[in-house]
């Protein structure tokens, strides 16, 4: 029903991750991040007070290994839930509880974790990491929508993906890219990378207008006084 990637960026200090699944708006459930602390996922049967929680704990000096131990030790309905958490010091942990849904499977990495339930393969897992792996100086995003379209080309899910969701933080307390595809009988993860492409180069404008707005850039827009 769902695969997804937590990520940092070692080169910029980002972190983010990808999520996408047969059910709608995936991300509104399962994507979660903070800046400077690291991002985590929640998904199968999901629980989304899981991805505060977790980041709560990570931001009080936990690994996340320690993190996911503490949760999963604690949590109710666990046998249900399957999460993914990367630190700030990259290292990643993964948990599939015993009813984690079809075929299912993690895989951690330096800088990165991976997993999905429902999947075609347990190779999936792999597969994103490999794909994030081989642009190490490309954005966070670009690279989290490799491992996207790598979990596809390793067979993806049972069924064919309807929703998508994309979150990144850097250094302000909002994500600088939060995007998502809630719903498409299309490909929704070749749609949300043309939304990135048209995002992508106003990055930094909108943190500009947000903690600078004098010296931001124009808008572009009908109806603008310059």
């Amino acid at each position: 029903m769902t695969f997804s990637i937590v990520a940092r960026c070692a080169r910029t200090g980002m972190f983010g991750m990808a999520v996408s699944s047969s059910s709608p708006a995936v991300a509104a459930r399962c994507a979660h991040a903070r800046a400077g602390v690291g991002a985590f996922s929640t998904q199968n049967v999901t629980d989304p007070s899981l991805g505060p929680r977790g980041l709560d704990l990570m931001a009080s000096g936990r690994s996340a290994r320690a993190t996911l131990d503490e949760i999963t030790a604690s949590a109710d309905h666990i046998a249900h839930r399957q999460l993914t958490a990367i630190g700030a010091d990259g290292r990643s942990a993964t948990f599939s509880g015993a009813r984690t849904l079809g075929i299912y499977a993690a895989a951690e990495g330096k800088d990165a974790a991976a997993a999905g339930n429902l999947l075609k393969s347990e190779a999936v897992p792999a597969a994103m990491l490999d794909a994030f792996a081989k642009t190490p100086d490309q954005h966070l995003g670009d690279r989290l929508l490799d491992a996207m379209q790598g979990a596809l080309d390793a067979g993806g899910e049972e069924g064919p993906v309807h929703s998508i969701g994309m979150l990144i933080v850097d250094q302000v307390p909002w994500p600088i890219v939060d995007l998502r595809i809630d719903w498409t009988q299309d490909d929704p993860i070749s749609g949300l990378r043309s939304i990135w492409q048209v995002y992508k180069p106003q990055i930094d404008a909108y943190i500009t207008r947000a903690l600078a707005p004098e010296a931001a850039p124009s808008y572009g827009v009908p109806g603008e006084v310059v």
